[in-house]
């Protein structure tokens, strides 16, 4: 048994605590939170700043860890898309090397689990020795090619059924975007996972305004994005509404649903989709919304109708850092209004309740085993404009 204490303790859940304890296990599962003015025991291990559970990214790509720095910033999504699709193929060993790499960091950087998007089985080799917990979505897009629907299906399930699981992890399939996956693949991804039960599902939502412009009219720069990898026609038609009407309406309410991004979203999205099903949890990556389009959510939205905000760090093609810490910051310095409580728990709890790991993570609650950080904080609570980062205790 241990105990530990801080200027603060964090618990998440309820309101942050000074002059407490935190008492763990030798596996660091929370045996209790004591309000004690004895802190000074020499039984009690102290920390200067906040005591605070592991974090969680409820979004990244670890198998394109080896593409850091193929796309300058401020491409704008189309530009950046293609970039990939061209650079994507690379040495095995150097992607195997990055995915090692990149794993190992977000551990140090105290992150605890990940909602990792996976179109191939390239990071599965690390995932079943990882410290990390992964929520794997096998993600899959037919382009609108509703001919090749059933091709492209089966080589993603490949990835699905292989995709190794070491306990506690999980796995779902889901659609990349609205402007990649026609109502038939979606079909079929609905089909494969009614078999799945307590899952997870995620799609790229909102990024750049042509995706509603492709998804309402049929027209705008996708159009000659497909063009541009070779494809000359494609089955989607008119569909008059935004692309998030068109994805939800092919979904299940009754699963969590992760939309991830949202730069572009409004008011009238949110609603539509708060009305639609209470399990939406809006994944944001602002690091990545800067890297990319040099824009960020306005966050106020979604505070004000009461959403589910999550982080997550994309991947390192469109990164600085796998750092949900320095997501936190990236927010507080351009949106300087939200209060880092209201971050810790997007980092958090939030995350930890979209990808389905609530029992046991996101936030220092007993019997739960979420991970202890440290924090810079100081007499008024956590301190995100400090360049310290957080120490991982266990």
């Amino acid at each position: 048994m241990k105990k530990l204490t801080a200027d603060w303790i964090y618990p998440v859940t309820s309101a942050p605590l000074k002059n407490a304890i935190l008492v763990i296990d030798d596996d660091g599962k929370i045996l209790g939170i004591e309000q004690s003015t004895d802190i000074g025991s020499a039984d009690v291990q102290y920390y200067p700043g906040a005591i605070i559970p592991g974090l969680i990214n409820a979004h990244c790509h670890l198998e394109l860890s080896h593409l850091a720095g193929v796309s300058p910033t401020g491409t704008g999504l189309i530009t950046f898309l293609l970039r990939v699709v061209h650079h994507r193929a690379q040495d095995p060993q150097q992607i195997s090397d990055a995915i090692d790499s990149y794993d190992r960091q977000m551990w140090e950087s105290g992150i605890q689990a990940v909602g990792d998007i996976c179109n191939t089985l390239d990071t599965s080799p690390r995932k079943a020795h990882s410290k990390i917990r992964y929520h794997n979505f096998i993600e899959m897009f037919d382009l609108w090619q509703e001919d090749q629907t059933e091709a492209h299906f089966q080589n993603y399930r490949q990835v699905f059924e292989e995709m190794y699981l070491k306990i506690h992890d999980k796995k779902s399939a889901v659609p990349h975007a609205p402007y990649s996956v026609s109502p038939l693949l979606f079909s079929k991804i609905n089909q494969l996972n009614a078999s799945l039960n307590d899952i997870s599902i995620s799609i790229h939502n909102q990024e750049t305004s042509a995706e509603n412009q492709f998804i309402r009219d049929a027209t705008g720069p996708f159009v000659d994005f497909y063009r541009q990898l070779g494809i000359q026609s494609h089955t989607q038609k008119p569909y008059g509404k935004n692309s998030i009407n068109y994805a939800l309406e092919q979904m299940n309410p009754a699963q969590n649903i992760l939309l991830v991004h949202n730069t572009l979203s409004r008011e009238e999205d949110i609603c539509f989709a708060q009305k639609w099903s209470d399990q939406i949890y809006w994944v944001s990556c602002p690091n990545a919304n800067l890297y990319i389009e040099n824009r960020l959510p306005d966050y106020r939205l979604f505070t004000e109708a009461g959403a589910k905000i999550c982080l997550g760090t994309d991947s390192m093609t469109s990164n600085w850092q796998l750092s949900i810490w320095e997501e936190m910051k990236t927010i507080k310095k351009y949106q300087s209004g939200i209060p880092e409580e209201e971050l810790l728990r997007w980092a958090t709890i939030n995350g930890a309740r979209a990808l389905g790991f609530e029992s046991d993570l996101g936030s220092l609650e007993v019997h739960k085993k979420p991970g202890i950080l440290i924090a810079p904080a100081d007499q008024n609570g956590i301190q995100l404009k400090s360049d310290l980062g957080i120490k991982r205790i266990i």
